[in-house]
């Protein structure tokens, strides 16, 4: 990583969190105690603020330590003499992120495969509950930043590449949330579209482009009565987005009307009156700007009071919409935490998305024998780190979950295929000799060892360090006088991800690769005891071993009849992938295991797209992404057909490294000079791939079925501004099944802009039944079939005839008709 991390993961790992490594929406209803009316904010907030000391006034301005932590991201302190309760916020993009167990759900990149914005709704719901359950008043999620590059490290935590889905989305989530009393808060506001440099990056992009594509998302949540927006750490056009009065007050008050309040994301101020006079109103986690500063401010008369006043109201507003100021908010409810796993399973299900099948590879077959193999089979690969991590109430694994399934007798073997945690240490090649493989250091204590390692062969080594204790009092380790683990910059440590980071056990684990020549080679070690004792051992993963691992399990393919082969990809807040390839020694391994037995189907637990030069060989992909607590379950379920594969890709997932929008040009992506460059405008995700005639490796909306549909008797006319689609689906197979019918639609005629050669229009999920007929009807609103246009500041309907397309995925697009577009 090349920028210090925020705090606010770290905090909560420092305090003693448990590690586990393991269609439109219009119309949802809001519950009467979050459905208050809009404008100035009401007599109770003005009286409030009235009777506030400025001391007062600024404390409730910014972050500060809580008394009573549960291990949330922030604390804003009440003010008791006048009844105004304290704020606790908490992550949550898959569940709410305290020291607490809470419902691990899926990430919310496969909640968005389902296409279901009513399934949105109830998985808001599950957090809503239970962050109030848990104490805490408002969530710091959903993000609504759009997929632009595939390396994005936060990729998972988001919706997808389309800003149409990605609102609709965000609009249900918001919904389900608010309707259970916690306040919502919508990020990262706006271009934060990548972990690399992402405190410093100048993201630019034209009137148009933000827009039409980007803000989207966040006008949605606006309109669906977010209380809170979250500034980004980036700059946008120059400006930090934390003090940027055109996105704060031009865009987000004046012209989407929002009345909630703004904060900054962890540590992304940069200043006192710039920031407040544009539009924000708090800073977190701490007062570096709003605190004594901005008194100092007030005092010499360089900030006027009113601008405390404006912040301070409209936090109280908010509150107050939410009964926090009456005492009118529902009472704190008890978890449910069954009906929690029921909701994570579904989605799970729901997402699952199926990439390929040849030849009825899948779904399993009973009383075949079944070989699993890959490491995260045999763990629980629940979700990605930093801020997305959850405490869950349980995980099983997927060899579990297979065996338990296989109830009919079924020999189900496993092999690891990678070894994630390493072999100990050969203990003939250290001198003088030492077992390093479990070592403890008492309080108070220093353990030292200074030896020779003797390298038989050159080969790549990867040193594999298992410890306990905070990452800032793990062992040195010295080779050839080079630190094996130097602390990562900023607060780095704490966003290394959540699988491949922690060892079965729980100790920690840090990974070091190295091409070491035939030798002897020094090796230092100095292990400290500190306050509470350390635990560690030294691990190693070589050629060889990698070359053992993938011997294992070729036999165990060869052996079976089918093949399970789970690969994984663990990202994390704080830094991007460098690479769409599988990481470690996995490509290797799928093309040995497909080599051995053609009936092997990949499972990918990846963050986002990836590239698949071993896809050929295979006989079926299905994505489940990170699938939450549950995830074993729903895998077993859609792999042996109990469930049909209902997910469809809301992101194109690119051929190679080389051909997607951001490939080749370092402007786009990273930035170069400290400047990125949104030049690839309104061509966002596949419109991008249908400007350039680029054909990727699947197809946003791409997905499969246990089972085939037709489609029909399609038919556009004009519904007022907009446009109604109408047509037939047909389960045509021998069972039910998923289908996920999507509208798309062309330019207009009309319009002297660069527009996309398609949008997405519109969409329905459909559970069929075999043989089962449907019609059904899309309406295609007014905004989607308009185009921004920067001189006029304003949206301008594309009319005249215009071609809509429906299909089962941006690239297979079964019907074809045109319509009239009409501003009259």
């Amino acid at each position: 990583m090349t920028d210090p991390v925020p705090r606010r993961s770290a905090l909560w790992l420092l305090g003693g969190a448990v590690t586990v490594a393991v269609a439109a929406t219009g119309g949802l209803p809001v519950p009467a105690h979050a459905h208050r009316s809009r404008g100035p904010a009401g007599p109770r907030v003005e009286r409030l603020v009235a009777r506030l000391t400025l001391d007062e006034k600024i404390s409730l301005l910014h972050g500060a330590p809580d008394p009573a932590p549960l291990g949330q991201a922030g604390y804003v302190p009440g003010v008791k003499r006048l009844g105004i309760p304290p704020l606790r916020l908490a992550d949550g993009p898959a569940g709410v992120r305290v020291t607490a167990r809470a419902t691990a759900l899926p990430a919310p990149v496969l909640l968005a495969a389902a296409f279901d914005p009513e399934l949105a709704r109830r998985y808001g719901q599950v957090i809503g509950r239970e962050g109030r359950a848990l104490g805490q008043d408002v969530l710091l999620s959903p993000m609504v930043n759009l997929i632009r590059t595939p390396y994005a490290g936060r990729n998972f935590e988001t919706f997808g590449e389309d800003p149409l889905l990605a609102a609709d989305l965000v609009a249900a989530e918001i919904e389900g949330i608010q309707g259970e009393g916690l306040i919502a808060t919508v990020k990262h506001y706006a271009l934060n579209n990548q972990e690399q440099d992402r405190t410093s990056i100048d993201a630019r992009a034209d009137e148009r482009t933000l827009h039409e594509t980007e803000l989207r998302g966040f006008e949605a949540a606006v309109a669906a009565r977010t209380g809170s927006v979250m500034g980004a750490y980036n700059k946008v056009n120059g400006t930090f987005a934390c003090e940027n009065r055109t996105l704060l007050t031009g865009v987000l008050r004046d012209r989407w009307g929002f009345d909630g309040w703004v904060m900054t994301d962890w540590f992304a101020a940069h200043s006192t009156a710039r920031a407040l006079t544009a539009g924000l109103d708090m800073e977190m986690p701490d007062g570096t700007y709003f605190g004594t500063a901005l008194k100092a401010a007030v005092r010499d008369g360089s900030v006027p009071e009113r601008y405390v006043d404006r912040a301070v109201g409209r936090i109280l507003a908010v509150m107050d919409r939410f009964g926090l100021l009456d005492g009118s908010a529902p009472p704190r409810p008890d978890r449910d935490a069954r009906a929690g796993a029921a909701v994570a399973r579904e989605v799970a299900e729901a997402g699952a998305t199926l990439l390929r099948n040849e030849s009825g590879t899948l779904p399993l077959t009973g009383g075949d024998s079944i070989a699993v193999i890959g490491p995260t089979g045999s763990l629980p690969f629940v979700g990605g780190g930093g801020s997305a991590h959850v405490v869950p109430d349980r995980a099983t694994s997927p060899l579990t979950e297979i065996r338990a399934r296989a109830t009919d007798g079924t020999p189900v073997s496993y092999a690891p295929g990678e070894d994630l945690f390493g072999r100990p240490l050969p203990p003939d090649a250290l001198t003088p000799g030492l077992d390093a493989e479990d070592r403890g250091v008492d309080a108070g204590r220093t353990w030292t060892y200074d030896g020779t390692l003797t390298v038989p062969d050159a080969d790549e080594w990867t040193f594999v360090l298992h410890f306990s204790g905070d990452p800032a009092s793990r062992p040195k380790v010295l080779l050839d006088d080079e630190d094996l683990f130097p602390m990562a910059p900023g607060f780095g440590e704490y966003f290394m991800g959540g699988l491949v980071t922690a060892a079965p056990d729980g100790l920690t684990v840090r990974r070091r690769t190295l091409d070491l020549a035939a030798g002897p080679h020094r090796l230092r070690i100095t292990a400290q005891g500190g306050t509470a004792g350390q635990r560690f051992r030294l691990r190693r993963i070589t050629g060889a071993t990698r070359a053992a691992d993938v011997a294992e399990a070729v036999r165990a393919a060869r052996a079976a009849r089918q093949v399970v082969l789970f690969a994984y990809e663990d990202a994390t807040e704080g830094q991007d992938r460098t690479t769409l390839a599988l990481p470690g020694n996995q490509e290797r391994l799928i093309e040995a295991v497909t080599a051995a037995n053609p009936r092997t189907t990949v499972v990918l637990n990846t963050s986002s797209a990836t590239s698949m030069p071993w896809l050929g060989r295979t006989g079926a992909v299905l994505q489940m992404y990170y699938p939450g607590q549950e995830g074993a379950a729903a895998t077993a379920a859609v792999l042996f057909g109990d469930r049909d594969p209902g997910g469809r890709l809301t992101q194109t997932f690119p051929a190679d490294d080389d051909h997607h929008p951001t490939a080749a040009d370092p402007l786009r992506y990273p930035g170069v000079d400290g400047v990125q460059e949104y030049s690839e405008g309104v061509h966002i995700g596949h419109r991008w791939y249908d400007a350039r005639g680029v054909r990727p490796l699947f197809p946003f909306g791409h997905g499969l079925s246990y089972t085939s549909f037709s489609y029909g008797g399609l038919t556009a006319r004009r519904d007022g501004r907009g446009l109604e689609v109408s047509f037939t689906v047909r389960n045509t197979g021998r069972r039910g099944g998923i289908a996920v019918p999507q509208v798309y639609v062309g330019p207009s005629p009309d319009l002297e802009l660069d527009q996309p050669v398609r949008v997405l229009g519109g969409y329905r999920r459909l559970a069929l039944a075999a043989g089962e007929r449907r019609r059904v009807t899309v309406r295609v609103t007014e905004r989607t079939l308009s185009s921004w246009d920067a001189g006029r500041h304003d949206w301008v309907l594309g009319t005249g005839r215009r071609t809509v397309w429906v299909g089962a995925s941006s690239a297979d697009l079964r019907l074809r008709v045109s319509a009239e577009v009409a501003s009259g």
